[in-house]
């Protein structure tokens, strides 16, 4: 199995991942947990999903300015999401801007990986970094996070052959 999408697991995490590829049952479990995609499939559709998101847990911190898939955003980058934020001076006070970019390919993907990768860049909103913190907040708006992840690099590699 290709070791880039799943290398900083466990090796024993990195065993059970290789047997279900040479078994050749690595599709039949991913449809047997994610049986269908989502439906959010315009930047409109995913604006609005992400507020949905944001508003339910993270009310109080800056808007999101913009929502966009971007077929140019690929694993090679070493991104699936981008989030992106501008400070400016308003007056007395400092505004943040914030805006996500999604992978174009997450339109084709089950909508508990779009949530993964949503509730990610959101948490960035509050932590900037990967720290316990973030995973915290990630874990706090989705407690299936670390699951989804794994899942979701998986289908990754499940994609790519």
């Amino acid at each position: 199995m290709s070791s880039k999408y799943i290398a900083h697991y466990p090796e024993h995490i990195q065993a059970q991942a290789a047997q279900l590829v040479s078994s050749g049952r690595l599709e039949e479990y991913l449809q047997q947990r994610y049986p269908a995609a989502h439906e959010i499939q315009s930047d409109k559709a995913l604006y609005q999903y992400i507020n949905e998101i944001k508003s339910q847990y993270l009310r109080k911190s800056s808007p999101l300015a913009q929502a966009s898939y971007n077929s140019k955003l690929t694993v090679l980058q070493d991104a699936l999401g981008i989030h992106t934020y501008q400070s400016r001076v308003q007056g007395s006070k400092l505004k943040a801007r914030n805006s996500i970019t999604v992978a174009s390919l997450f339109k084709e993907a089950p909508p508990e990986f779009l949530r993964m990768i949503v509730v990610h860049e959101l948490a960035h909103f509050k932590e900037k970094e990967h720290s316990k913190a973030f995973y915290q907040l990630c874990c706090h708006m989705e407690p299936d996070y670390h699951q989804f992840e794994f899942d979701t690099r998986l289908w990754l590699y499940w994609r790519e052959q």
